[in-house]
């Protein structure tokens, strides 16, 4: 099969991704084999390629916002039939038995697996997940569509669930990317009002074209205090920033992997009145399938920009400085 590794973590402009041929995986016990169609370009991926999150396999082939078909199962796996389209996430599988998967907090599991870090993923061909953590996509998605809905929709979510934002609260977000657009049309169609800043004109165009109440760059204050906020941007220096955008018992999330270093924070201007800063850390898997229904019932509009298979590196270097809004897929079927 076809597929892009990793050949030396660097910045994305000096060519760190390769293109390969390499043997087309088998699925193991409760394994599916799944034929991408497409795969997303996460910004998770930007960070393992470019090594801000430290290589876990040599020549891994990145990618986990993957859609395809199930083109063979493993010994005793069940759940999908042969040809049904699925989705595979960016949590591959956890351990299940620690205690954090089994108080139902398994985005923090002791022994996780990643896709596109620890497993190989979607820049490629085939791709292999335990089939307990693979999702049934809805219809009223195409395969481009639901991509992005993989990764940037599921973790924009639980950014969402972390930042406890009330109903019909005010909500500011930072950055406005494949992940911040969705999450945003989550809270509108839920009343709240919405501010964004970005530093991309572009998006904040879009912002404003999906219902934002405004749209100011990544400095710019937000016109009122906040009962939430969410950073997107994996840009430290924004903290300060947006912690002091909040109103009194307002929670600032950070949704990213991977965050820049925090200025120094001054405990009255940026958390006094019960102000709370939270991480947030992948997701689980009724995250997942909340996130999904919640988008389907709303009809979310998923913004994506066509790469194809052969331009995984050019998608990337786009993502890295801003050339596009909404979230990239690559167009794994006509390789």
């Amino acid at each position: 099969m076809r597929a892009w590794v990793v050949s030396r973590p660097a910045p994305i402009d000096s060519g760190p991704l390769r293109e390969i041929d390499r043997e087309c995986p088998e699925p193991g016990r409760g394994e599916i084999l799944v034929k991408v169609s497409t795969c997303g370009v996460c910004r998770t991926d930007l960070h393992v390629v470019e090594g801000d999150l430290t290589t876990k396999r040599d020549q891994v082939i990145p990618g986990h916002e993957i859609v395809g078909s199930v083109e063979a199962r493993g010994e005793g796996a069940t759940r999908f039939a042969l040809g049904e389209r699925v989705g595979i996430p960016w949590l591959n599988s956890t351990c299940g038995s620690c205690r954090y998967c089994l108080t139902g907090h398994e985005n923090l599991c002791l022994d996780p697996r990643f896709t596109g870090w620890d497993i190989d993923g979607g820049y490629a061909e085939y791709a292999v997940v335990n089939e307990e953590f693979a999702y049934l996509i809805p219809e009223r998605f195409d395969d481009f569509t639901a991509a992005p809905l993989l990764c940037a929709g599921i973790i924009g979510y639980r950014a969402l669930q972390r930042a406890d934002l009330p109903a019909g609260g005010r909500l500011g977000i930072w950055g406005f990317g494949g992940s911040a657009h969705l999450t945003a049309q989550i809270a509108l169609a839920r009343g709240a009002t919405v501010h964004v800043m970005t530093r991309s004109g572009d998006a904040r165009r879009l912002a404003l074209e999906l219902g934002a109440a405004s749209a100011g760059r990544a400095t710019d204050p937000p016109p009122e205090p906040l009962d939430s906020g969410i950073v997107f941007a994996p840009a430290g220096e924004l903290i300060p920033a947006a912690l002091e955008s909040l109103d009194r018992g307002g929670t600032l999330a950070i949704a990213g992997i991977h965050l820049s270093d925090i200025p120094e924070l001054d405990y009255q201007r940026h958390l006094f009145q019960e102000r709370s800063l939270r991480s947030v850390t992948a997701n689980t898997r009724e995250d997942g399938r909340a996130f999904l229904a919640e988008a389907e019932k709303i009809g979310i509009r998923v913004e994506t920009v066509k790469y194809g298979f052969h331009r995984a590196s050019d998608a990337l270097s786009d993502l890295a400085n801003d050339r596009f809004s909404g979230a990239a897929v690559l167009d794994v079927r006509n390789i």
